[in-house]
């Protein structure tokens, strides 16, 4: 008997649900499941190396391995809080502050600029692709609040350290580190962390073994800014709104 009029819609609407609520599922299943074990790649890395094949880059390669959060010095942390999102240790994925700021400077007609936290980056570097469609930031906006909800920020700033483009090609701590550095990520001061630090978010344009005038500011305000939230100590200090990173 062919299904009625009203049947097929309310089956379609039942296939939808279906699929919606699977793939809510298995985000959530990928996500918990990161938690514990290290991402093998990002889709930030893959899209590279998906555009550098379709743009005849025959010759790119990429380095990347995994350093634990042990295995990292304090200080990189740090000079990426304080570079990047210095409300990071307080805020539960969203610094609503700064998301303000950049509307009100987009209506004054200003140069449009970012207010992303450590957290959206990480979600947009593992899971998602480049662009500012309304679908990818809601998309961004949907696996941060995963994101926070099932990590703790340690966990959350040990893989952005370990995903984050620091360099053509070159991704996470361990590998800039010794491309950049020659030592291990254990080995990292105040100079050289806030020098890869300085260099985001354009790291295929600046550089942190040869900085530029400009990366050598940014690197010393980033320096400067890592003593004034009191050092390391500043990632473990007890937030009034949000767990400290544990």
């Amino acid at each position: 008997m062919s299904p009625t009029p009203r049947s097929l819609p309310r089956r379609l609407v039942h296939i939808v649900a279906l699929l919606v609520v699977s793939w809510v599922a298995l985000s959530c299943l990928v996500v918990g499941v990161l938690r514990f074990v290290p991402p093998w790649t990002s889709a930030m890395i893959m899209e590279r190396r998906i555009g550098a094949l379709l743009g005849g880059e025959s010759d790119f390669t990429y380095r990347r391995h995994w350093v634990p959060w042990a295995g990292i010095s304090p200080q990189v942390g740090l000079a990426m809080v304080a570079g990047e999102d210095q409300k990071f240790p307080y805020h539960h994925g969203f610094d609503v502050d700064a998301i303000q700021d950049a509307i009100d400077a987009a209506d004054e007609g200003k140069r449009l600029r970012g207010a992303s936290t450590i957290s959206q980056q990480v979600a947009k570097n593992l899971f998602l692709w480049n662009g500012r469609s309304f679908v990818r930031k809601g998309l961004e906006a949907y696996y941060t609040v995963l994101i926070e909800a099932l990590w703790s920020k340690q966990r959350i700033l040990e893989v952005y350290m370990n995903t984050v483009e620091l360099g053509d090609g070159v991704y996470g701590v361990g590998a800039a580190s010794e491309a950049f550095f020659h030592i291990t990520p254990d080995r990292l001061g105040v100079a050289q962390a806030s020098r890869l630090a300085a260099v985001l978010p354009n790291p295929r344009r600046f550089h942190a073994d040869a900085p530029s005038a400009y990366v050598q500011r940014r690197a010393a305000w980033i320096a400067q800014q890592m003593g004034q939230l009191g050092g390391p100590a500043y990632l473990t200090r007890p937030a009034p709104a949000a767990g400290r990173i544990r």
